[in-house]
């Protein structure tokens, strides 16, 4: 069955030409002009993936009320910003609220859909785990690929795809230290250093939130991240 893809867009053209070019890569393809509709529709049902502009029609930021909202109902929905917004300010708001990757229109259609298709293998590939790494425990952490959370200290820890994957690739291997390009294959996307960094900040901030003793991210400067063994 094709994947589903929502774009939430208020100009007709731009939504139409993303709209043609993910029906070329046979997804299927639903449009809104503006945020209500957008959430009236997803009160039925979630689509498999999600493409929001920030400006929708009168409501200058109303991307990323429709980003907090979605991310309140799933942790793993796959969330792109694609804006023609740029500043850094903005990127930093849209991954604070959730997103896992935030893109300008400037983007190249192959490069979007390269980045869509890479979100998708992360989502297939967290629901299908390899039956011999389903579980990851690490002292105070237990990981399950098989239902898809993770928790700390027996208390559930809403990650998102993109730092769900990277939350496992540091503690599958305690100890060792993972540089960005490697949290970058394990996430398969291509994310900037700033980006990596604020995912970073966020996993630490989703576990401070449980136990503010919370250490086990540890920062190996120019080098990369580890998972201390005895977190």
């Amino acid at each position: 069955m094709a994947k589903r893809i929502a774009i939430v867009e208020d100009e007709a053209a731009i939504r139409e030409n993303y709209a043609a070019a993910f029906r070329r890569e046979g997804y299927s393809v639903e449009m809104y002009d503006s945020r209500q509709p957008a959430m009236d529709a997803f009160d039925s049902r979630l689509p498999d993936l999600v493409l929001i502009d920030i400006n929708l029609k009168d409501e200058v930021e109303g991307g990323f009320v429709l980003c907090r909202d979605l991310r309140a109902r799933s942790n793993d929905l796959p969330i792109i910003f694609l804006t023609a917004r740029d500043s850094e300010f903005d990127a930093v708001s849209g991954l604070r609220l959730g997103a896992d990757d935030y893109l300008t229109k400037d983007i190249s259609l192959p490069h979007l859909m390269a980045r869509v298709a890479a979100l998708f293998r992360r989502l297939d590939a967290m629901q299908q785990p390899q039956a011999d790494e389903s579980r990851i425990a690490r002292g105070d952490l237990e990981l399950d690929l098989d239902r898809m959370t993770v928790r700390w200290q027996d208390q559930p820890v809403g990650l998102t795809l993109t730092e769900f994957w990277m939350v496992h690739a540091l503690a599958r291997y305690p100890g060792h230290v993972k540089n960005r390009q490697q949290l970058m294959d394990a996430a398969q996307a291509v994310l900037d250093d700033n980006t990596i960094t604020l995912h970073i900040k966020r996993i630490r901030r989703k576990f401070l939130a449980i136990d503010d003793k919370f250490d086990a991210v540890e920062t190996v400067y120019g080098m990369g991240y580890r998972w201390l063994e005895s977190g």
